[in-house]
């Protein structure tokens, strides 16, 4: 089994920072892509920040220079630097994995159970 916790959320003023977590634990043989979503209420889920194997990352138009996703492969973890946060960044955040389990020939994604993220005054 796979588990991803993430941690590091939180109620922020706005044009503050928090930095997120997500480890990934349990039966895994290599991690692939390591992505953070959010999802506010009454919208879609939407992909924030990715990064793959090689450390490439990409992020969504309404967050790039004000977040920073970075991973740590020694750890199986993945962080989420949140910097001048502003009231629209209020979400429920989560972390998704694509990783492979030992004996699996294929990558699989996993999802952390979300942590919430409230910027406001």
């Amino acid at each position: 089994q796979v588990q991803l916790v993430e941690s590091g959320g939180g109620l922020v003023q706005p044009g503050g920072s928090l930095r997120l977590s997500c480890a990934a634990s349990g039966s895994i043989f290599s991690i692939n892509a390591m992505n953070w979503y959010r999802q506010a209420p009454g919208k879609q889920r939407e992909l924030v920040a990715a990064m793959t194997s090689g450390r490439s990352a990409d992020y969504a138009d309404s967050v790039k220079g004000r977040f920073t996703i970075s991973r740590d492969n020694a750890k199986n973890t993945v962080y989420l630097q949140m910097n001048s946060l502003k009231p629209e960044d209020t979400a429920v955040y989560y972390c998704n994995v694509w990783l492979r389990t030992p004996g699996s020939a294929y990558s699989n994604d996993y999802w952390g159970r979300g942590t919430q993220v409230t910027v406001s005054s």
